[in-house]
């Protein structure tokens, strides 16, 4: 099934990189551009896309047009998904965007983008109705609460840190076995030992998964 996409980024060069990057992507196609926060929306009230990918400033106020844009999409366009693309790994830009639900909803560090996979492989993850959190992001929010207050997250073995980096970005069991090289028994083990020493009851659907992360970091 081809999944159609509009792009939001007020700078050309890029915007027409990422274009190119999408559309040589399997299923995927660019059907509209935008480089600001309306046009944006005119784009998707016209083309109904399956999912947005914007850049988090865009004019007029060059600020949080981003995330802004995906409030508003939950509203008028509750199906499209949304990847945001930023070059802030400070958690609050994610909270923001992760504060009304975390499903179809994808935020990405800019530099992640020159790993096209990693891209393309967000935009079908929202399509789907699963969410992708960059797992630098994710670091960043581990290194705040360790610099402050103890956090629960103290209880957690390095692997089990590095499966939780890669459970947030909406990843299944065997997509994190992949990536840590582990098999699908091991991340089982280190799923169940991490949800016990956090006090979350592990659920089979990655979104929810993706959620018990998010509110456990803002605690």
């Amino acid at each position: 099934m081809l999944i159609r996409v509009v792009l939001a980024e007020d700078d050309v060069l890029l915007r027409k990189g990422l274009a190119q990057l999408i559309d040589a992507a399997p299923g995927l196609q660019v059907v509209g551009e935008a480089a600001d926060l309306s046009t944006a929306l005119e784009q998707v009230d016209a083309l109904c896309p399956d999912v947005v990918v914007t850049d988090i400033r865009m004019p007029p106020t060059k600020k949080d047009e981003g995330i802004r844009l995906a409030a508003l999409l939950r509203e008028r366009h509750p199906s499209t998904g949304v990847v945001v693309l930023s070059q802030h790994k400070e958690p609050a830009y994610a909270y923001a965007l992760f504060e009304h639900g975390v499903a179809g909803r994808g935020y990405l560090i800019k530099e992640r983008v020159a790993e096209v996979k990693d891209l393309t492989n967000a935009v079908r993850q929202v399509a789907a109705g699963l969410s992708v959190v960059d797992p630098a992001v994710v670091e960043t929010m581990v290194r705040a609460r360790r610099g402050g207050r103890r956090s629960a997250l103290d209880a957690l073995t390095p692997r089990e840190l590095e499966v939780l980096g890669h459970m947030a970005q909406g990843k299944s069991n065997a997509a994190i076995g992949k990536a840590l090289q582990l098999t699908e028994g091991a991340v089982q083990k280190h799923t169940n030992s991490m949800f016990a020493k956090l006090g979350i009851a592990e659920e089979p659907d990655i979104n929810k998964r993706v959620r018990a992360v998010l509110l456990f970091l803002d605690q």
